[in-house]
């Protein structure tokens, strides 16, 4: 009995301390999905990738059925 009092203690004790966390796990999973979002615009937006994603869209759009 005194086994499951001193652990659920510890476990409440233990919640109240890292509350805050999730917020900050949450703003740097943001920070680093704008980051991702960023680099993979300027790679499609390059001239090289873009030609070659017109390039496959226009030989799809072309095919014989």
């Amino acid at each position: 009995m005194v086994k499951q009092w001193w652990a659920r203690r510890y476990a409440a004790a233990r919640a109240k301390s890292e509350a805050g966390m999730a917020t900050a796990e949450y703003a740097m999973g943001t920070i680093a999905a704008c980051g991702f979002a960023a680099v993979l615009y300027r790679v499609v937006t390059s001239g090289t990738v873009s030609g070659a994603l017109q390039s496959v869209i226009g030989r799809a759009l072309d095919a014989q059925f």
